[in-house]
């Protein structure tokens, strides 16, 4: 198109009637704002987050300030190649996390861990087991087949998926943190107290 109109002089209608396009299709310029901050941002987050797609990871953008909805967030994580893979076989550590540090205050870090068993009639059954890391006490427990947000109030506010997790965790403005995949000593103290309520009710 350019090199017609340039090189044959010929007028820009004429140009577009010639390989079948339509004038308004050539002179029509984006107006996509800059995504180039954004694209950055969701890159770092991706890296740091390596199993969280893109929902997740639009909900701690919008908390780091960014005003995008969900329909432009996917097609730059898709752009981005920033897909999450599917796992297969055994767990594998996917990049490296800090080590916690101890906690000095009470209630500065709180330990969740999740027992799951089996019935005698085969329906299988979890129970949740929240510590307080300072003082090694246990805060609550609570079981059931599902583990509903509706049955964890006095022990936690969110239910056990994700998406409720990130939203408290924003309205309580608290931090959260995943141990490495096959370190359970990172989790140490409501590791055994997990140990112990097997040992000791459930078997």
């Amino acid at each position: 198109m350019s090199w017609a109109i340039s090189a044959k002089s010929y007028s820009q209608r004429r140009a577009c009637t010639l390989v079948g396009l339509d004038p308004k299709t050539y002179r029509y310029r984006s107006r996509r704002p800059d995504d180039s901050a954004l694209r950055r941002r969701l890159r770092e987050l991706a890296s740091e987050r390596r199993r969280f797609g893109y929902r997740r990871l639009l909900i701690l953008l919008r908390r780091k300030g960014f005003e995008v909805n969900h329909k432009r967030l996917f097609r730059l994580y898709r752009e981005e190649r920033l897909t999450v893979r599917k796992r297969g076989g055994r767990k594998r550590a996917l990049g490296t996390r800090a080590p916690l540090g101890l906690p000095m205050r009470p209630n500065e870090r709180w330990s969740l861990d999740l027992a799951s068993d089996v019935l005698t009639d085969g329906r299988r059954f979890r129970v949740l087991v929240v510590m307080e890391a300072c003082y090694a006490s246990c805060k609550g427990c609570a079981g059931g087949h599902d583990l509903p947000s509706s049955q964890l109030p006095d022990v936690l506010r969110p239910g056990l998926t994700s998406h409720a997790i990130l939203r408290w965790q924003q309205e309580q403005c608290v931090g959260w943190h995943y141990i490495a995949p096959g370190k359970p000593m990172q989790n140490g103290f409501v590791e055994s107290l997990t140990g112990r309520l097997r040992d000791e009710c459930l078997l």
